[in-house]
C-alpha cells in the first residue's frame, strides 16, 4: 500500500487503521489540476496525486487527498508567509467555514474517489492570539494555516461532520473507498 502524500499529519491518520504502508510524493502541481465546482475540484486534485504515483506502482493500491477551507467564496490552501497565514486567521476569525477534503484510492485499473465536507465554527481570534500562532510556526503547512490537532484548538467552538477530515484524511470516507476496490479497512488492522 502506498500513500501520495507529503502531509506527516496523513501518515499519522493512515496508521490508525493501516499497519503497514509507505509514502511517496506525488509531485504534481495541484492547481493546475483544479477547477470549479469545490467538491469535484478537490477530487480532481486527489484523482491526479493518486494517478501519478500508480503510474510507477501498478500492483499496489494507492492513496491520495487534498483537503481545501473555504470561507465565503474564499479558498484557503497553505499559507505563503507569515502575512498570508495571519491574513487567514483574521478571515475565520469569528465565523464558520468549510473544511472539504478529496480522496481517491487506486488499485490495478480501479479508481474510486469521494468529498468529505466538515463545517468548523472558530471564536474570536484577538490581533495578539494570531500574533502569537503564526509565531509558533505551526500554521504554514497547513490549508486555512490552521491545525485543529494542534494550539488552533483553543479557537475551535465546534465542528458539525467527520473531525479526522479536518485533520487531512476522513477515515469513514477512506475505508468506504477502500471497501469499493475489495480491500475492506477491517481487515488492514
Amino acid at each position: 500500500m502506498v500513500l501520495a502524500s507529503a502531509s506527516p499529519r496523513r501518515r499519522e491518520l493512515l496508521g490508525c487503521i493501516v499497519r503497514e504502508f509507505r509514502v511517496v510524493e506525488p509531485g504534481i502541481d495541484e492547481e493546475a489540476h483544479f477547477a470549479p465546482p469545490l467538491e469535484q475540484g478537490i477530487q480532481d486534485v486527489a484523482r491526479a496525486k493518486c494517478l501519478a504515483v500508480a503510474a510507477s506502482c501498478p500492483d499496489e493500491l494507492v492513496i491520495a487527498a487534498d483537503t481545501v477551507v473555504a470561507v465565503d467564496s474564499e479558498l484557503l490552501g497553505k499559507p505563503t508567509g507569515a502575512e498570508d497565514a495571519a491574513r487567514m486567521l483574521r478571515l475565520l476569525s469569528g465565523r464558520e467555514h468549510r473544511v472539504l477534503t478529496g480522496v481517491a484510492v487506486a488499485v490495478k485499473g480501479t479508481l474510486r474517489t469521494g468529498c468529505e465536507t466538515t463545517r468548523v465554527v472558530f471564536d474570536h481570534i484577538s490581533e495578539e492570539q494570531i500574533a502569537a500562532y503564526v509565531a509558533s510556526g505551526e500554521p504554514f503547512d497547513k490549508a486555512g494555516a490552521y491545525g485543529i490537532q494542534g494550539r488552533a484548538s483553543v479557537f475551535v467552538k465546534g465542528i458539525e461532520g467527520c473531525y479526522f477530515n479536518v485533520v487531512g484524511l476522513p477515515l469513514h470516507l477512506l475505508a468506504k473507498l477502500l471497501e469499493g476496490c475489495g480491500w475492506p479497512a477491517w481487515q488492514l488492522w
